[in-house]
């Protein structure tokens, strides 16, 4: 650290109030206290809050732990953090008091009216450095105070436009794929411009590779070989293009492009101070920092609605999934549905016909939002052709023909089981996990067909076993049997086909399969349902 650091201008706006001053000695400090350097009323501002500390490779800013943060170009810093003159340091919140360092060149011991009077007039248009100086300030306070990116276009426009004293005015924001797309334009009588077609592009391109303003104030004068051809074909007089970037996070000093600002006139030429370079340099790097916080509220907006709409989403499946299971004194049943997102793909539904017990297990390909809706809607055909009493195989047909006749590429596998009091259990099999019948020993139901929605027209048949006293059926979708483990293999159906799982209940299953996964999150649907035969 410099025993005499060189002393730094500074520029604070504190809501209405600006103030100008100078960093002389090292750590400055910054907070509520009457014995900071740097005083600052806002409630947010904790008493000893930030320090200014000058050295020989620049200036950094140090949080001094306070309470609701100190953030640099929009983004709150952890630790110590260098700062320039295109950086805005905010204190306490991001609408909170705004320092830049570096604003303007001021000398130890000057006041406010020294520093006006080294600004110098602008001569043709009549205007004063100051009265742009307090357009720059108007500027702040419109930017900050519109949330909406289209707000803070349309002040970034009105105060260039001024600035400049130029005809036109646009700005450009990058999209998605990183290409540049008209967001607003306006002349200097505030009419909107849509027509991109006479602006020099090749301005727009030279600032965009460059990375850095391109500034041409008279075309006519300027060297034949800095006028692209938009800029002669289109007769532009005077051209600024000045890209709005945001800084990246632990990137040092790289920068993100967001946009550009593109001003021109075609009548007269233009008429920039070093002053008027700067202070547009400074709009810019405002409104680029603004517009990336915009753009953040707004995608944390739309992300917790999507959220709300995704819960919604699945109270109404965990509604649908929350089957009363009928208590009969022949047959018993138990079920469990686990989706490894919020929304899952898999079902199951119990039907009391009287004279029968139907229960269906279905599992749709994929996964989330999609899954859920086509898992939604069979639900309530399946449900509609059990409670019909329909023939298992018509209900495969009927479901593979809904699927098929949609053209969704999607299938699903399902177990349909049909129980009857005398212990005859018909069922069918459409691709998925063969049931386990636990009675003495453990088999498998082999009984088995094409997933539906593969094949229109694809031929279904059932199977019959006759249960005894005290057999149970075991279904589970394939959540449960592909379940990963740590040395990247699957819990596999050898695990459920063992003695104790005869007895074990579903909450036992699901309990051992995500000890056997240990901390590996499922990355699968799992649902499991069981009938045991009283006789």
């Amino acid at each position: 650290m410099s025993t005499n650091p060189s002393p730094l201008a500074f520029v604070l706006v504190d809501g209405p109030s600006r103030k100008t001053g100078s960093i002389t000695h090292s750590p400055f400090t910054v907070g509520r206290l009457p014995e900071n350097d740097l005083v600052l009323s806002h409630p947010y501002v904790s008493r000893r809050h930030a320090e200014l500390i000058l050295a020989d490779d620049g200036c950094y800013i140090v949080d001094q732990g306070s309470r609701h943060g100190t953030f640099v170009n929009g983004k709150q810093i952890a630790a110590r953090q260098v700062i320039g003159e295109e950086d805005t340091v905010h204190f306490g919140a991001l609408d909170g008091p705004c320092l830049r360092i570096g604003a303007l060149e001021v000398n130890p011991g000057s006041t406010i009216r020294d520093i006006i009077s080294q600004i110098p007039e602008v001569g043709a248009s009549g205007t004063t450095a100051l009265e742009r100086l307090n357009w720059f300030f108007e500027s702040a306070r419109k930017l900050k105070a519109g949330g909406a990116v289209d707000q803070i276009l349309g002040a970034l426009l009105e105060t260039t436009l001024q600035l400049t004293q130029v005809e036109r005015g646009y700005v450009f924001l990058c999209n998605d794929a990183g290409e540049l797309e008209l967001a607003l334009g306006r002349d200097d009588h505030g009419e909107a411009l849509t027509d991109e077609e006479t602006l020099s592009h090749g301005a727009i391109r030279q600032a965009v590779d460059n990375a850095s303003e391109y500034i041409l104030t008279d075309t006519l004068s300027a060297d034949p070989e800095a006028r692209s051809a938009s800029i002669v074909a289109h007769s532009i007089r005077s051209v600024i293009c000045i890209p709005l970037r945001k800084h990246r996070p632990g990137a040092g000093r790289e920068t993100e492009l967001l946009g550009l600002l593109y001003l021109d006139s075609r009548l007269r030429a233009g008429s920039l101070t070093q002053i008027d370079n700067d202070l547009l340099r400074t709009i810019a790097t405002d409104a680029a920092a603004l517009i990336d916080n915009a753009n953040l509220a707004i995608s944390e907006e739309r992300e917790r609605r999507y959220r709300e709409e995704l819960n919604i989403a699945a109270e109404i499946q965990r509604s649908l999934m929350t089957t009363r299971l009928p208590t009969l004194s022949w047959a018993q049943v138990s079920a469990l549905s686990v989706a490894c997102r919020e929304v899952g793909g898999d079902f199951f539904d119990v039907i009391d016909n009287g004279d029968s017990l139907s229960m269906v297990v279905a599992d749709i390909s994929g996964k989330g939002i999609s899954a859920a809706i086509l898992a939604s809607t069979l639900q309530g055909l399946i449900y509609s052709q059990l409670a019909a009493r329909q023939p298992l195989t018509t209900i495969a047909e009927v479901v593979n023909r809904y699927i098929c006749s949609k053209n969704i590429e999607k299938y699903a596998t399902m177990c349909i089981l049909r129980l009857t009091p005398d212990g005859r259990l018909e069922y069918i099999n459409c691709g998925h996990v063969p049931p386990f019948l636990y009675a003495g020993t453990c088999r498998r139901l082999e009984e088995s067909n094409l997933p539906v929605g593969l094949i229109e027209g694809a031929p279904f048949q059932s199977g019959e076993v006759h249960l005894t006293s005290g057999a149970r059926v075991l279904i589970v979708t394939d959540g449960v049997t592909e379940a990963q483990l740590p040395d990247g293999d699957f819990y596999g159906e050898e695990p459920l086909t063992a003695p104790p799982m005869a007895a074990a209940s579903l909450n036992d299953i699901c309990a051992q399969v995500q000890t056997a996964c240990g901390s590996l999150a499922a990355d699968d649907d799992c649902t499991l349902l069981d009938v045991r035969y009283l006789g």
